[in-house]
């Protein structure tokens, strides 16, 4: 039933992802205005979106929380890229009728998955913890495993995307842009799911499959992401020489890999490799800081 349900939200969302409508544009949905922070950017970066967590906007976002500086400006334009990686550029228009809350939508069961208040279930107390970490690595770490920023998509107007995933690949774009690196020479590499998590490259771990997006492949299978920042996920996947589960092994990695041939924005795609996992991999566990949407 859960399967049927996947391919009947799909055709809503592919419409949705190759959409030539605009999105919000940079001043309404992002804080990247190409300046520099004064913040450790690989700090800043993590808690730049923090008032989405909060279900404001950019302008109406607080300017601390739970003592730590967020809100701030991601340098070198990766928040500008990483949000076209999963939302078309321009003036927004509402995706999905009778839906205009902070709440992401599930791809895999078309359900709002956070119910009640933002401040409910202990939501406020792992935002403030999430942000609160002041070692850049630690807080990579603890945003690959986060339950509470899965909870938000990037933009209500976009709400099969996911915040939790923008976030990691605008950690990872700036990363990989500190270190020298245009968007041109960054690949889609698989990584060993048991092995280390590669610092604030890593976008996606799960007990099944383990992503990164990253300037140095280093023998890794890998696809290139392409000559600039746009929702072409599906493209890059296509193209990948080795996937991170085996295909052949069962029918629900079929259906999986079938499904990421389709969707086309990027956090979208890794928010659904999350769920789709955590429902039908026995091996996946729940999403970290334990914190649901009452679902």
């Amino acid at each position: 039933m859960v399967l049927l349900r996947v391919m009947t939200v799909r055709r809503g969302v592919v419409a949705m992802t190759d959409s030539s409508a605009a999105t919000a544009g940079e001043g309404r949905e992002s804080g990247d205005t190409g300046a520099a922070t004064d913040a450790e950017p690989m700090l800043a970066v993590y808690r730049h979106d923090t008032h989405k967590l909060w279900g404001r906007s950019h302008a109406a976002g607080r300017d601390r929380v739970a003592g730590v500086r967020v809100n701030e400006t991601v340098p070198l334009g990766a928040d500008r890229d990483a949000a076209l990686l999963s939302r078309p550029h321009g003036e927004p228009e509402q995706t999905l009728d009778a839906h205009a809350s902070p709440g992401r939508v599930s791809l895999l069961t078309g359900d709002v998955v956070m119910s009640g208040s933002v401040g409910s279930d202990g939501r406020d107390a792992a935002v403030r913890e999430l942000v609160r970490i002041e070692d850049p690595v630690v807080m990579h770490e603890a945003w690959l495993s986060s339950g509470v920023a899965a909870l938000f998509s990037e933009s209500v107007f976009y709400p099969y995307t996911s915040l939790k995933y923008h976030t990691l690949l605008a950690a990872a774009l700036l990363d990989n842009y500190r270190a020298g690196f245009g968007f041109e020479e960054l690949f889609l590499a698989v990584e060993e799911p048991d092995g280390p998590v590669t610092p604030h490259r890593t976008v996606l771990s799960t007990p099944a499959a383990r992503l990164c997006v990253t300037g140095e492949p280093d023998g890794r299978p890998a696809a290139r992401l392409g000559d600039g920042p746009a929702r072409c996920f599906a493209d890059v996947w296509a193209r990948l020489p080795v996937h991170p589960f085996d295909v052949d092994g069962g029918r629900r990695w079929r259906v999986l890999d079938a499904q990421l041939r389709r969707i086309r924005s990027w956090s979208a795609a890794l928010q659904f490799v999350e769920e789709y996992c955590r429902r039908f991999d026995p091996g996946s566990g729940a999403s970290g800081d334990g914190v649901g949407g009452g679902r």
